[in-house]
């Protein structure tokens, strides 16, 4: 019996997005193909990474991807990633240049080089500086010159990303990178799901099914989450931590050369009034 749409695991656990498109090549490269319309299709994809060891599962600050590379030999980096990293980024050009870099052996041509390609489903706003930053959820960055970007070096070198809460809300395409959105977005809405008719996206929706009918794949969906979340937490109290540590500098500071009172110095820095006191006679 299958479970209600309320109890289907979550595509963008990264666990349950690896299992889903790792065991189901034909359903990653109808991901890949929809996510780029504009470029031509592949036919086929070898994903190179397929097992999940439970390491992994349990590591905090690993992302679980899948690289696959297509029939002519261009590599992929896929993944999706629900919390922002400080320097996402730079991890993110580092692995596409290290996947453009292996693919020659020693005293092999050039010529030989085929596409790294990277494909970014990130569940948050990532650009947001400008209005017309705010306006665009999908993104290709490849190598161009800054003054006349028509002039580039080809795409061996691409990143590819989409901002899925953003292309959502702005809702402007009708096509099936748009209905993919939609299942990472909407999976337990069934109304919603109903409504797409893409064959791909339908497939992927039964076979989260499938994979939320499978207690351990539940039991492991479960593990990676809390994963996840102490890691979260970690990052959380690392941040207070630096705030606090900067609040006691203050505090000091202020202790030292000013005239302040305890009560003053407690509401500038936000720290207890005991501590501010218990600082005060240790500085004396």
């Amino acid at each position: 019996m299958s479970k209600p749409a309320r109890d289907l695991l979550d595509p963008k656990n990264d666990y349950v997005f690896k299992r889903l498109f790792g065991e189901h090549p034909a359903l990653l490269v109808s991901l890949i193909n929809d996510l780029r319309p504009d470029l031509p299709a592949i036919l086929a994809v070898e994903v190179l990474n397929p097992e999940i060891n439970a390491e992994e599962l349990r590591g905090k600050y690993i992302i679980l991807d899948l690289l696959a590379r297509d029939e002519t030999g261009h590599d992929y980096n896929i993944e999706i990633q629900v919390r922002r990293y400080g320097h996402w980024h730079q991890r993110a050009l580092y692995y596409l240049a290290r996947m453009l870099s292996q693919q020659l052996g020693q005293g092999e041509d050039y010529s030989l080089l085929r596409a790294a390609v990277g494909i970014h489903l990130l569940d948050f706003d990532l650009f947001t500086a400008t209005a017309e930053q705010c306006q665009q959820a999908h993104w290709r960055f490849e190598m161009r010159d800054h003054a006349q970007p028509a002039v580039g070096l080809g795409n061996l070198l691409q990143l590819n990303l989409i901002e899925l809460k953003k292309a959502d809300r702005l809702g402007r395409d009708r096509d099936r990178r748009a209905d993919w959105i939609t299942f990472f977005e909407h999976w337990r809405e069934e109304t919603t799901m109903a409504a797409i008719d893409h064959p791909p996206v339908r497939e992927a929706l039964s076979q989260i099914r499938a994979l939320s009918a499978d207690e351990e794949a539940r039991r492991l969906a479960f593990v990676r989450e809390r994963a996840l979340h102490d890691e979260a937490t970690l990052l959380k109290e690392a941040r207070q931590e630096g705030l606090e540590q900067g609040r006691r500098e203050t505090a000091r500071g202020l202790l030292a050369q000013t005239t302040l009172d305890d009560a003053s110095i407690a509401a500038i820095t936000q720290l207890p009034l005991v501590e501010i006191q218990t600082m005060r006679r240790a500085s004396r």
